[in-house]
């Protein structure tokens, strides 16, 4: 037994001793002179074959070890080139990898490496004389260990070459840690730049002593060096910072980039956003808005849309084509009704042709209840030289229904979104009267969705294509749980004679008089939502001394009777 022990000991010795073939490519088996993008390799996806060179059965690969006697890459043109993308090296140290291929020919080929398959570096090698089939080695400590390695065998005369059997091979140790899922938590969500916590699992641990760097934050959780499987942690990476985490250690050679999440704040309702923002910026730059997807941003832009009785109050926001889509959240509804209104303006519809069928139909806005999981969309399609709005609480507009009218360019539109829980029904209202608008005005049409929404906590803004989605401008923006909430009123005949004045606030002082100057209670709330005044007073004079600069909304009422007034303190 104990004989049998020694030589257990001696037979694994040898066998790790080896080097590791990691990959291997012996050009498949054509059946005839077959270009490389028609061919089938030995391997496929991840891995990507390209070329001008051709995969041939002639003049197969012998006389060296693992020739594998079938297909191989023939070269005999100035400039043609055989590339393989998609190699993964980076759990090897540089000093280990080889490089190894079979190769016939009486000059040399050109063999480069590069990590983004666009900016190349050279791969030194020597070739044996004569033209009989031989096994190259590159020269030592060359390949890069990257996770998007490529390689190129690239021709410089007309000379007949032939490739075959490609092989990487680590000579050391092997890095059995590997990397997996990310996360990201946003330590708290407000205006300002927050903080995050990351999270990145790991399995093959415990083998090797590695050191965990970071470019940000503090490094806790488990150790990769003592634990088999874990969790590393990274703290208190500020917000905007991608986290870049580096493990390097005996062949051990790892990194993981983790975005940064946008920690923007969530949103009492209800929701006044009249984008009161500096003109020509970003919109997920500012307020409570983040991005998802990517491309261009809707951008905020000088000036506010007219429309009768509702305010004009800041700015508005822009956007066509192709994009990120813009998201703002809010406190979760589960119940009764959620409204949302804003108005539109369509500028320009010249991105879709007269003939596109159907008018190239889209959503550019929606409700969702998280993330990218939107209902309650509103679609817009091309109408001749006016457009059209539906409502589909899919991303199919044949779930839903198109309005009956058409509407102008360069005329905004008041559109009101309803969810009502109880009943599962979505309603849409294009061009409501805003005087006396509640919840019994009748929809202009409104749509059963297959399965009830059980709760609403976001509202976006969607760019979807180069030809579908016009120039639009949206401004207005309020989200609710009631009618009153989401139309802002110039007119304020709920409350006979009242007045609010000055508007904007420059003093500190706030009036509001009404007919019967009766004992009132009146809230006033900021643009995300929060409530910063609430007092019951028969006065006029209101204090607002105390709040910072911008928007704001007045909700008074009045022996049963409710208004309520956008204002600017200054």
């Amino acid at each position: 037994m104990k004989k049998l022990y020694t030589l257990s000991l001696v037979l694994f010795a040898g066998l790790t001793s080896f080097a590791q073939v990691f990959f291997s490519e012996n050009m498949g088996t054509p059946t005839s002179t077959t270009a490389i993008a028609a061919h089938t390799f030995q391997n496929a996806a991840p891995i990507v074959f390209s070329g001008t060179a051709d995969a041939r059965a002639t003049v197969v690969s012998t006389g060296y070890s693992g020739a594998s006697g079938s297909g191989n890459i023939f070269f005999n043109g100035d400039a043609e080139f055989f590339q393989i993308d998609g190699l993964n090296t980076a759990a090897y140290s540089q000093a280990n990898i080889t490089l190894s291929f079979g190769y016939t020919g009486t000059s040399a080929l050109i063999l480069e490496q590069s990590t983004n398959a666009t900016d190349w570096t050279p791969i030194t090698y020597t070739l044996a004389t004569g033209s009989a089939w031989q096994l190259v080695v590159a020269d030592a400590n060359q390949i890069i260990p990257s996770a998007t390695l490529s390689l190129r065998w690239r021709a410089t005369s007309t000379a007949q070459i032939r490739i075959d059997d490609v092989k990487l091979s680590n000579g050391g140790s092997t890095c059995t840690l590997a990397l997996g899922a990310t996360a990201v938590n946003c330590d708290d969500n407000t205006s300002g730049v927050d903080t995050y916590t990351a999270t990145l699992a790991f399995t093959g641990g415990g083998s090797t002593a590695v050191t965990i760097s970071t470019n940000a934050g503090t490094v806790s959780g488990d150790n990769p060096s003592t634990a088999a499987t874990g969790t590393i942690t990274v703290s208190g990476v500020n917000e905007g910072t991608a986290l870049v985490v580096t493990i390097t250690g005996g062949d051990c050679n790892l990194s993981a980039t983790i975005a940064s999440p946008q920690c923007k704040p969530i949103l009492n309702l209800p929701v006044n956003e009249p984008f009161d923002y500096p003109a020509n910026v970003d919109l997920n730059t500012v307020g409570a808005w983040s991005t998802f997807n990517t491309g261009d941003n809707p951008t905020i832009q000088a000036g506010s849309l007219a429309y009768t009785g509702v305010a004009q109050v800041g700015n508005s926001v822009t956007f066509a084509g192709t994009g990120t889509e813009a998201d703002l959240r809010f406190q979760p509804v589960t119940t009764d009704f959620l409204y949302a209104s804003f108005l539109l303006n369509v500028t320009d519809y010249s991105n879709v042709p007269d003939t596109a069928t159907s008018g190239n139909p889209t959503y550019f806005a929606a409700l969702s209840p998280s993330g990218t999981n939107y209902v309650a969309r509103v679609f817009i399609r091309k109408a001749g030289t006016q457009f059209n709005l539906g409502g589909s609480n899919s991303g199919n507009i044949a779930d839903g229904q198109w309005d009956a009218n058409n509407y102008d360019l360069n005329n905004p539109v008041l559109v009101v979104v309803g969810y009502d829980f109880a009943n599962n029904v979505i309603k849409y209202w294009f061009n409501p009267t805003v005087a006396g608008f509640n919840a019994n005005t009748p929809a202009t049409f409104e749509i059963t969705p297959s399965s009830a929404i059980t709760t609403l906590n976001g509202f976006i803004l969607r760019q979807d294509g180069a030809s579908s989605t016009p120039t639009m401008t949206i401004d207005a923006l309020r989200i609710g749980l009631a009618p009153g909430d989401v139309l802002t009123r110039n007119e304020q005949t709920a409350i006979s004679g009242l007045k609010v004045y000055p508007n904007p606030v420059t003093n500190g002082i706030l009036n509001i008089e009404t007919a019967a100057n009766a004992e009132r209670n009146v809230q006033i709330f900021d643009i995300v939502g929060k409530q910063v005044v609430n007092l019951t007073t028969a006065t006029n004079n209101i204090n607002v001394s105390a709040l910072r600069s911008g928007v704001y909304v007045a909700k008074i009422t009045e022996e049963g009777k409710t208004a309520t007034v956008k204002f600017v303190v200054k």
